[in-house]
């Protein structure tokens, strides 16, 4: 799912400088970057495929810090243009940063602001939005970046309005998507944007893609929390709330565990991880209904029950929100795709089943994820997760 918001009014009067063309495309790369998010621009905006009724851009490969600059596997990449280049550029794609918790070269920075001062539209993909939040771009802007990285974003940058739902955001003269699959998106987006419909389908037919992909983020979600709440008191409270899902309870009782009136803990969960508390507790209900149906042969009532929902119906509307299929369907669907030799593994009383659960994957499908541990921190790096659609939240388009 795609969210494109009206650009700030300052934005929208911006225009390009005259040296600057939005089909001039300058790719900003850093050592230790991964390779395949790196190649996705340069595959769509550095290959000539106007043979397919694909527009034509001129691509600029700019290294952002000196010397070879080294990626996945070992390997090293020499960018044919150095920072002075993007001042021919009317896009700039900073399509990874090699860490999120280490700040950009300020050349780098400082490129990306005068490029984007002089109206130039620039593009950060995946970890590419820790760039943008760091040279100021997203300052009071919505974005999004990898589900996982999206709670990091939201606390070390609380002026940006992170939105880990959304595959991508186009806020006019700055645009931010989610992880490797959902940058592609977004190059598709930029195409059709400058050249329409019939030139983004082209190009996705060529690249073997859908040209719109319906849906967000949130079947692909982890729910784990950054490693850095180990420390803090809400961890116990938070491992608890795990350890007790099976039972009916709300956000009060965890104010109330937390000793926090439910207006702080509320604000003290959300500057932790980047959710509203209740966002968080109504998903890891439906992610522990998700387990039961792949793992053991409880009814869709006696699922809801065993996840803390007050009614299947309750259960039914939020899984429907949630993974945008009905518990029966995804069940169904779920066993039609698992191997005859695999069985259901057994519940324990609390309605957890004793083996690893699966956990929806991006591209493999369910793979395991341990969910509890032993000590809290553990238990809370595995058990929280970003923000997940709930009634009257508006979605992308």
């Amino acid at each position: 799912m795609s969210h494109d918001s009206t650009a700030a009014p300052e934005a929208a009067a911006r225009k390009l400088s005259g040296r600057r063309r939005k089909e001039i495309v300058a790719v900003l790369l850093f050592s230790g970057g991964p390779i395949f998010e790196s190649s996705i621009p340069l595959s769509v905006f550095g290959i000539d495929r106007q043979d397919a009724g694909v527009p034509r851009y001129r691509l600029l490969v700019c290294g952002g810090e000196e010397g070879p600059l080294r990626t996945t596997g070992g390997l090293e990449l020499t960018a044919p243009h150095g920072l002075e280049a993007i001042s021919r550029a009317g896009t700039v794609v900073v399509p990874a940063w090699r860490s999120i918790t280490s700040p950009p070269p300020e050349e780098a920075l400082d490129a990306l602001r005068r490029a984007h001062e002089e109206g130039a539209r620039i593009v950060g993909l995946c970890t590419g939005a820790f760039v943008l939040a760091a040279a100021g771009l997203l300052d009071g802007r919505p974005a999004t970046t990898h589900w996982m990285y999206a709670p990091t974003l939201a606390k070390r940058y609380p002026s940006v309005h992170v939105d880990p739902r959304e595959l991508f955001v186009d806020d006019g003269d700055v645009l931010t998507s989610a992880g490797t699959a959902a940058g592609i998106d977004l190059c598709l987006h930029i195409v059709r944007t400058d050249h329409g419909n019939e030139a983004a389908g082209a190009l996705a037919r060529r690249l073997v893609v859908p040209p719109r992909r319906s849906g967000g983020q949130e079947r692909y979600l982890d729910r784990s929390l950054p490693e850095e709440i180990g420390a803090d008191p809400l961890a116990e409270v938070v491992a608890w709330a795990l350890e007790h899902l099976h039972e009916q309870f709300d956000v009060e009782t965890l104010a109330a565990r937390a000793y926090m009136s439910r207006r702080t803990f509320d604000r003290r969960f959300r500057s932790l991880t980047g959710s509203a508390p209740l966002q968080w507790l109504i998903t890891q209900r439906v992610l522990q209904a998700q387990r039961l149906l792949e793992t053991s042969d409880y009814s869709v009532d006696e699922v809801a029950g065993r996840c803390g929902f007050r009614s299947p119906v309750a259960l039914r509307g939020h899984f429907r929100r949630q993974l945008g299929s009905s518990p029966a369907a995804y069940r169904a669907a779920y066993r039609a795709r698992r191997p005859q030799s695999d069985k259901p593994a057994e519940a324990d009383s609390s309605g957890a089943p004793s083996g690893p659960p699966p956990l929806l994957h991006p591209e493999a499908g369910p793979v395991p994820l341990q969910t509890r541990r032993t000590a809290a921190a553990s238990a809370v790096g595995s058990g929280a997760q970003l923000s997940a659609s709930l009634p009257g939240q508006r979605s992308g388009s």
